[in-house]
């Protein structure tokens, strides 16, 4: 069953990420325990669970995967945690959790996102791989977090908040696609990249890598809608409140669910020529489409 093996994986990351961490105790304790704070309080482990799956279709060896899964998990915290801040997003509340300027201070959250981002190369230059597949792994991981990825769909994000109706639907899908998109595409691409994959498993994989983070998006824009707190561990209903560029807000909530579900299709479309191998890649799909926090 895909969701035993998912399960599993997800107790893999999670011993993972707490043996990766420094102790929250020595040391610099204060700020370590803010990057516990950070990366080990709950969270869904998409970003992980695509190495490991995509890893396993191409058959990676399982202990190459650690080190991919957990630098892109430690990338995803740093950037919930520079998301939260006054400056940007000025949320309260993350994973049914203060955020990480709350439950500490602004300042420590920001040198807490800093050393979860450094760490995370600091893992994968240790990773147990061949010496091209680690300098692969670093760059993409490198170019999905940097301007030509999240940090640049981050910029454009705050760019159109207060006036979101303006920026029109293909800006808004680059935007996801640099913010949202480039971690996951990077995720999946990592996890295959770790069993040598060929190019053309690589294009096929991007592709519904590609879907898959457009997806999640535009789910997550629905369930700012429909959701509440309690449920989605996060304050429901601020995209509105700020004027945020989202789906929902540019094509209405109709038709938001059908580009969902073209999404779906995009991405099974890809998966097919892989077969029973895809199963738990197209788990992950399911559950991004299907999910409710």
């Amino acid at each position: 069953m895909p969701e035993t093996r998912l399960a599993q994986w997800r107790e893999r990351i999670d011993l993972a990420l707490a043996a990766a961490l420094p102790s929250a105790d020595g040391g610099a304790h204060r700020l370590h325990a803010a990057m516990h704070h950070a990366a080990l309080l709950g969270g869904k482990r998409m970003r992980p669970l695509l190495v490991y799956a995509a890893g396993d279709l191409c058959g990676a060896d399982p202990v190459a995967l650690d080190a991919p899964a957990v630098a892109i998990e430690l990338v995803h915290a740093y950037s919930l945690v520079h998301d939260d801040l006054p400056a940007m997003d000025d949320d309260d509340l993350r994973r049914n959790q203060p955020t990480v300027h709350i439950a500490f201070d602004e300042a420590t959250a920001i040198l807490a996102g800093d050393a979860l981002q450094t760490h995370a190369f600091s893992v994968l230059a240790d990773a147990p791989v061949a010496d091209a597949i680690r300098v692969a792994l670093m760059r993409t991981l490198a170019q999905a977090a940097g301007s030509a990825g999240m940090c640049g769909g981050q910029a454009l994000d705050l760019a159109a908040t207060g006036n979101g109706a303006a920026i029109g639907i293909e800006a808004l899908e680059h935007l996801h696609a640099l913010k949202t998109g480039a971690l996951i595409r990077a995720a999946v691409r990592m996890g295959a990249l770790c069993a040598n994959a060929s190019e053309a498993d690589l294009a096929r994989l991007d592709v519904y890598a590609g879907a898959l983070g457009l997806a999640f998006q535009v789910r997550d824009d629905i369930l700012d809608v429909e959701g509440d707190s309690d449920t989605l561990g996060k304050t429901a209903g601020k995209d509105a409140v700020q004027d945020k560029a989202t789906f929902p807000a540019l094509l209405g909530m109709q038709a938001s669910q059908a580009r969902l579900q073209a999404l779906a299709a995009r991405m099974d479309d890809a998966l097919e020529p892989f077969g029973e191998r895809a199963r738990l890649l197209a788990a992950l799909g399911r559950q991004a489409v299907e999910r409710r926090f």
